[in-house]
C-alpha cells in the first residue's frame, strides 16, 4: 500500500531487451530502503525488489505489468517516480494507493497559471466512471485531486488536475508533454463500493428511488 506521495525520482540503468525481465533502477540510497522482497512503486506500479545494492535495485517485470502500464516504453536513462511501501504508522499524505495500475491515459494539454501547472488528461471509460470533481486519482503514482471531469462517452473523460511547484520539482511531471502516456489508478474505495453495491442496484437507474427502476 502507498500514499501517492512520490519519495524521489530514480533512473533506469538497465533493461532486458524489450522486457519482460528485471528492471534495474538507480536511486538516492538514503531515500529508498531497498530490501529484497520489499514493494516499490515505480511510476505508480507496485513491483517487488529482487536484488539490491547501495543506490540500486532490481525489480521483476512480467507480461501482465507491461500490458497494463507504460513501463514497456521506458528506456535507459529515463526518470521514474519512486515510492516505497507505507509502514503501518506512516501518515497518508495523499490517498490510499495500491500500486495496481488500472489503465493508461494520455496528456492532451499543459498550461500554467501563476504557480500551478495544469494537466488535462484523457482517461478511458474504465477509469472515468470513478472520477468525480474533488476526488482522487494517481497519475504515475502521484496522488492528485481531480478539479474537473468532462465526460466524453463512450470513450471516457477528460480530467484536469493542478500541480503545485513542489510536486513538479519532486516528480517526473516536469518532463510531461502533450501526447505522453501516464499510468492511472482510480480511487480504490470507489471501486470497492461499486463492486459491493452493484448486485443490489442492477436494473435501477443511478438515482432511482426505492422500488423504482426494477
Amino acid at each position: 500500500m502507498f500514499a501517492g506521495i512520490v519519495t524521489t525520482v530514480g533512473r533506469v540503468q538497465e533493461l532486458p531487451e524489450g522486457l519482460p525481465g528485471q528492471l534495474v533502477l538507480g536511486h538516492p540510497m538514503e531515500l529508498i530502503p531497498g530490501a529484497i522482497g520489499d514493494s516499490l512503486a515505480v511510476n505508480g506500479c507496485c513491483l517487488t525488489i529482487v536484488a539490491a545494492r547501495p543506490g540500486q535495485v532490481s525489480l521483476e517485470v512480467i507480461p501482465e505489468t507491461l500490458r497494463r502500464t507504460t513501463l514497456g516504453t521506458l528506456g535507459v536513462g529515463d526518470p521514474v517516480n519512486l515510492e516505497p511501501a507505507l509502514l503501518l504508522q506512516s501518515s497518508v499524505g495523499g490517498h490510499l494507493v495500491s500500486g495496481h495500475v488500472d489503465a493508461t491515459g494520455r496528456i492532451i494539454a499543459i498550461s500554467r497559471e501563476q504557480n500551478s501547472l495544469w494537466l488535462e488528461v484523457e482517461v478511458p471509460a474504465s477509469v472515468a466512471r470513478y472520477c468525480v470533481p474533488q476526488g482522487s486519482i494517481a497519475l504515475d503514482g502521484c496522488s492528485l485531486t481531480l478539479v474537473t471531469v468532462e465526460d466524453r462517452p463512450p470513450h471516457g473523460a477528460v480530467v484536469r488536475v493542478s500541480l503545485i511547484p513542489h510536486t513538479v520539482a519532486q516528480t517526473i511531471a516536469a518532463d510531461y508533454l502533450p501526447g505522453v502516456l501516464v499510468n492511472l489508478e482510480a480511487d480504490q474505495i470507489a471501486k470497492l463500493v461499486e463492486r459491493l453495491l452493484g448486485p443490489h442496484l442492477a436494473g435501477r437507474g443511478p438515482l432511482a428511488p426505492e422500488g423504482e427502476g426494477r
